[in-house]
């Protein structure tokens, strides 16, 4: 899953963004509101941490205007904790609010929370025939055996059992799974897809050549 944080502190953003990757997202970043608003209304995240207190746009005044086009779930991090604060956030589009200082368990715990309800998915156990994914504690199983994937094979698969019967396009799997410093041009996404289907079984992941990839 992508992600973009916008967040002016830098060293709170390089352990925001350090932290975010080590749970194996894609991270993009953004030092100000309008640097901030511009990646978000331009790539498709699956969700966005975005601070309060920005230079040129503040918190408030990117998630109005990202709300007037796009419904990418948006996760407020920022010091004002009052609760005014989070009533304000929360009633103008936000849809999570979490208050500095925070515990990154938690950060993780509602972030995958959020990406979980715009996806349509209510459980973080996800079930396609025998395959079994618990998006908790990153474990995979075929028929009750354990299937170790690399953290890229993890949230390729993921990702796919988001989707499940729906032919993903490799530029959207491309925006979903890597980011901006990522080289989009390689055949990474072709040596995933290989050895996913190896670990798990060719049967379930399908190629429809000229457009892209369905999990079955």
């Amino acid at each position: 899953m992508r992600l973009l944080v916008i967040e002016d502190d830098p060293s709170i953003q390089r352990s925001l963004a350090e932290s975010l990757r080590e749970e194996q997202y894609a991270v993009d970043v953004a030092d100000d509101g309008q640097s901030g608003l511009y990646k978000a209304l331009n790539t498709a995240y699956d969700c966005i941490l975005l601070d309060v207190m920005l230079p040129k746009l503040n918190g408030w005044e990117v998630l109005a205007a990202l709300r007037e086009k796009s419904t990418t779930p948006v996760l407020m991090l920022t010091a004002l904790g009052a609760t005014e604060q989070r009533v304000k956030g929360l009633n103008n589009g936000a849809d999570d609010y979490l208050p500095k200082p925070f515990e990154l368990d938690e950060l993780f715990a509602r972030v995958r929370a959020l990406i979980r309800r715009s996806s349509g998915q209510t459980q973080p156990q996800r079930n396609l025939r025998n395959l079994t994914l618990d998006t908790v504690a990153r474990r995979v199983e075929v028929s009750g055996k354990e299937i170790p994937l690399t953290a890229r094979e993890y949230v390729l698969l993921e990702y796919f059992m988001m989707h499940p019967g729906q032919v993903i396009s490799r530029s959207n799997l491309y925006e979903h799974l890597f980011d901006e410093d990522d080289d989009s041009m390689s055949n990474l996404l072709d040596v995933h897809v290989s050895n996913l289907r190896r670990k798990i079984g060719h049967e379930f992941i399908v190629t429809h050549r000229g457009h892209g990839y369905s999990i079955q």
